[in-house]
């Protein structure tokens, strides 16, 4: 069943099997399914009344053929046509429901035409146009901004498809979940039964075998019935060295669509688009001396402009001049990061899934060691920090302790491509979190 008109017109049968024609005709006629989302089905009767009489009589024997449906308990919630608007209120903490995510505030420029185009073809036509979509890119050029904005556009096509939307290390994360709680079954049904897969940086699934077992297999189930995936990485699957080739294979299957930085055009549209979504007035010349000076990456250059707001709410007032826009962005223009030491030791922890303290600490468990030099040579390659200023992050190691730990790890990487392929993939996730 592809959505929850097709789950509601089996349960139309299945009413019709136990009632009255005229029950049928006079409570069901001009019902339709609205959602349907975790088990939890809503369904909109055509008057106040209708709904009322559908909750008090109907309800048990409706839950009961949802829930010969789906193999387990499900939830009916029964609305009006004059409840509709206020259900259908999209969700601000939602970034499907987000004005911010959508088509209209992508600014295209020649670096990411390509992309938006095979996204906005995918939003108009789910599952028939370039099945599936990988979008790939560096981190900050608009990749997860184009992924929601199709999960956007078929949410306001009809918001009874069903959209899912995940990032490829909270996939592991919930896997991980379902095997300890022995909720695998439920965890398929919530993926397996998407009419929309959005899979945000799906480059952190590989290496790690169950993952793509499940992946695989949940990619096979979607796309032999006709559902759309999304995904998005920061690299081609070729590069994905330590992704199955069942699964590099599947990626290349749809159409494959790269963005590059934007060029100095587009930067200046970047900029005055995000500051007319903040209702900032820049004058003439602000936007391009931040486009000729922010360059990096699209989360950058909007990054730049809410700064420049909360600087004039909270420290210049109303007037904005250019020696004030120099001082507020002088930390951004020098390379300002949005990672510190500490982000690294995490992001390493994270992805060896051990405790933090484990790896500041002075374990010599050969795992914990090796996350250890690892986020020792990631401060060092990341940062440039000294190896004095390192080492004091684990326990005031000394210096010739860190060097060994440094030219280890490059050694590894020397030696090995898929050591290389692990660091790349940790250094992403550091550099790479929105």
């Amino acid at each position: 069943m592809n959505s929850a008109s097709d789950v509601w017109s089996a349960v139309i049968s299945g009413l019709e099997k136990q009632l009255t024609s005229t029950a049928m005709t006079t409570w069901f006629d001009g019902t339709r399914a609205v959602d349907l989302k975790d088990n939890i089905m809503v369904i909109c009767a055509s008057s106040d009344f209708k709904r009322d009489i559908i909750q008090s009589r109907y309800s048990d024997m409706i839950k009961a053929i949802l829930e010969e449906i789906f193999s387990g308990e499900c939830e009916l919630v029964v609305i009006s046509e004059n409840d509709l608007e206020e259900y259908q209120l999209p969700d601000p903490q939602n970034p499907l429901d987000s004005p911010q995510f959508t088509f209209e505030h992508f600014v295209v420029g020649p670096a990411n035409r390509f992309a938006q185009a095979a996204a906005m073809a995918v939003a108009n036509q789910p599952g028939k146009a370039y099945n599936p979509l990988l979008i790939y890119g560096d981190s900050g050029l608009g990749k997860t901004h184009l992924l929601y904005a199709i999960g956007h556009e078929v949410k306001k096509r009809d918001r009874s498809l069903k959209v899912v939307d995940i990032k490829g290390d909270d996939f592991t994360n919930e896997l991980i979940a379902a095997i300890q709680n022995a909720t695998q079954e439920a965890f398929r049904e919530k993926y397996r039964t998407a009419d929309l897969l959005l899979v945000d940086d799906v480059q952190f699934i590989a290496g790690k075998v169950q993952t793509q077992e499940e992946f695989f297999h949940t990619f096979n189930t979607l796309f032999e019935a006709g559902r759309q995936i999304v995904l998005t990485s920061d690299r081609p699957p070729r590069e994905m060295l330590r992704l199955e080739d069942r699964l590099k294979t599947r990626f290349e299957w749809g159409l494959m669509a790269d963005i590059q930085p934007p060029d100095y055009e587009t930067r200046v549209a970047i900029v005055k688009n995000k500051a007319d979504q903040l209702g900032l007035m820049l004058p003439s010349g602000i936007p391009e001396y931040i486009a000729e000076n922010v360059t990096a990456n699209v989360r950058q250059i909007e990054g730049a402009v809410k700064k420049i707001q909360a600087y004039r709410e909270l420290i210049y007032g109303e007037e904005i001049e250019l020696d004030m826009i120099k001082k507020v962005l002088s930390d951004i223009i020098r390379g300002e990061r949005d990672y510190s030491p500490e982000t690294i030791i995490e992001r390493v922890a994270a992805f060896y899934d051990l405790p933090v303290d484990s790896i500041t600490g002075q374990s010599r468990v050969a795992k914990i060691a090796h996350a250890r030099q690892v986020s020792m040579y990631l401060m060092r390659k990341l940062m440039d920090l000294t190896l004095d200023v390192i080492g004091g992050y684990f326990g005031n190691k000394d210096h010739a302790t860190v060097l060994h730990a440094i030219k280890k790890i490059e050694s590894a990487v020397a030696a090995n491509p898929e050591e290389a392929d692990v660091l790349r993939d940790i250094t992403s996730n550091i550099t790479n979190k929105d």
